[in-house]
């Protein structure tokens, strides 16, 4: 028989609803796992209870012979982004240190009540903002995955969702929640050879989710294939009257719309995503795309979308100074650490609070936001910004005239070495061509296409038109089956 680990969030679905197996079996080998893969560093807390409480009602509810909850004895993890009752939330951030909520994000809770477990709680760039999880507060995320040249180096997982990234695909649990800024869902797939999707922006609520920039902000969820991420979505997905961005719709079937048939639909190749200094290997993986998505019934058609040089430093404009408005919160004051230098006013408070628990990329966007924010640069530099925005946005609709979805790379290189990049804007340009889709607010996947020649992921982006998660996902399906990736990382851990 399989391992239980090595099953996804269907296949435990599934093996619990038909009794092949007990979801406090399935619960007890996660934990198992999980407390033996220390050195990636991919969970901040452990919380075997609440996993095991979930499968307990699992189990009691199946023999009691009632219906199944969806997620039924499927245990997962939960990115340290997303309050949690009772349960330690930091953001990975040493000023939100022993921070407990009293209350329940949405997006968890919808899972809770769905009937899935939580595992514990994931680390990842402080705040959300980082491209390798090196800026966590709690020390790097390491990825599984090793290269083939015999060296030893320890890989970013992507980032921000790098501990989700890095746990799914070492199976410490068979899916986990992301959320996706610039393309912090996408990324971190991208590089452990997983599955990702970041949904249309309002699909999610984002009520109780710690805020990096609330006009970009998205959960999504991360898993080992495409089936596994539309039944997360299905469950983290609906509208939600405490958020205010939050899209009064019906959530869709995506599960039951799975098809890999193509027939009919237009796939869009933007010549402005083949950068200057692209390596071979993704621009022959982003024609394997092509050549899969043809077989599949798409047809193929070339399109531009001539703002796309502008999107990174517009992107780096926009969130920074959104972050600036919404960690001003953190003062020392109601939450989070304090640090209260003897003799020190209100302002020393604030400054030494701050000082001591933001970390320096974080210090580096706050400072970036605050600065395109004053009185003498908001029109020169925010203002613009938010026109570019709207240009991208613009570029956008007028591909779908042409096209239903568009395949590029999701990121420019594999994984690199931890502190292989000190320069922040080269690690800024791993989102090259993430950040478009976000700046627009539409639904984007990422799933693993193949290796590269040292022995790494080199994952495939699938962009949708707004609402569209169905076209994505099955896209991403079609480029799945026809890639038949089925490498994973050797347990070294």
């Amino acid at each position: 028989m399989t391992e239980l680990t090595d099953l996804g969030v269907a296949g435990i679905r599934d093996g619990v609803r038909d009794g092949s197996f007990k979801a406090r079996d399935v619960a007890d080998a996660f934990i198992v796992k999980v407390s033996q893969a220390k050195a990636l560093n991919a969970f901040l807390v452990e919380t075997p209870e609440h996993a095991i409480a979930a499968a307990t009602a699992a189990d009691t509810a199946r023999a009691a012979g009632e219906t199944l909850k969806p997620l039924a004895g499927v245990p997962i993890g939960m990115k340290d982004l997303f309050c949690t009752a009772g349960v330690t939330t930091t953001a990975a951030s040493h000023i939100l240190e022993g921070f407990t909520p009293t209350y329940e994000s949405t997006v968890s809770q919808n899972l809770w009540d769905a009937g899935a477990g939580m595992l514990g709680k994931l680390n990842m760039d402080q705040f959300a903002m980082g491209s390798s999880n090196e800026t966590s507060a709690f020390g790097n995320v390491i990825s599984p995955w090793k290269r083939n040249d015999g060296g030893n180096a320890s890989l970013a997982p992507g980032g921000s969702s790098g501990g989700s990234s890095s746990a799914v695909a070492a199976r410490l649990c068979p899916g986990a929640t992301g959320t996706d800024t610039g393309g912090s869902i996408r990324q971190p797939a991208a590089f452990t050879g997983i599955s990702g999707i970041k949904p249309t922006y309002g699909r999610c609520s984002r009520w109780g989710t710690i805020a990096f920039a609330s006009s970009l902000d998205q959960a999504g969820p991360m898993a080992r294939d495409v089936k596994d991420c539309a039944i997360l979505l299905e469950a983290m997905a609906g509208f939600d009257a405490k958020d205010g961005t939050s899209l009064q719709l019906d959530v869709p079937k995506w599960e039951a719309g799975l098809s890999a048939n193509l027939s009919g639909l237009r796939v869009g190749i933007p010549k402005e995503y083949r950068v200057d200094g692209m390596p071979e290997e993704i621009e022959a993986l982003w024609q394997q795309g092509i050549d899969w998505l043809k077989d599949a019934g798409a047809t193929i058609v070339e399109v531009s979308l001539p703002h796309t040089k502008y999107a990174l430093p517009a992107y780096y404009i926009i969130a920074p100074a959104e972050a600036s408005s919404n960690l001003a919160r953190y003062d020392g004051v109601r939450y989070g650490i304090r640090d209260l230098p003897t003799g020190a006013g209100l302002q020393d408070m604030y400054a030494a609070t701050r000082a001591d628990g933001f970390g320096p990329e974080v210090k580096r966007r706050i400072m970036i936001g605050t600065y395109v924010l004053s009185a003498g640069f908001y029109d020169a530099y925010y203002t613009q910004a938010q026109k570019v925005r709207t240009l991208i946005a613009r570029d956008f609709e007028r591909a779908w005239e042409t096209c239903d979805v568009l395949l590029t790379p999701t990121a420019p290189s594999a994984a690199f070495g931890l502190g292989e990049k000190v320069d922040p804007i080269s690690m800024y340009m791993n989102d090259v061509f993430t950040v478009p889709s976000s700046l627009a607010g539409l639904p984007a996947m990422s799933v693993p296409g193949g290796l590269d020649k040292q022995g790494l992921p080199l994952g495939l982006q699938i962009i949708g038109k707004p609402l569209d998660e169905q076209g994505v996902l099955n896209a991403g399906l079609a480029i799945e089956q026809r890639a038949g990736f089925t490498a994973r990382p050797e347990a070294w851990w």
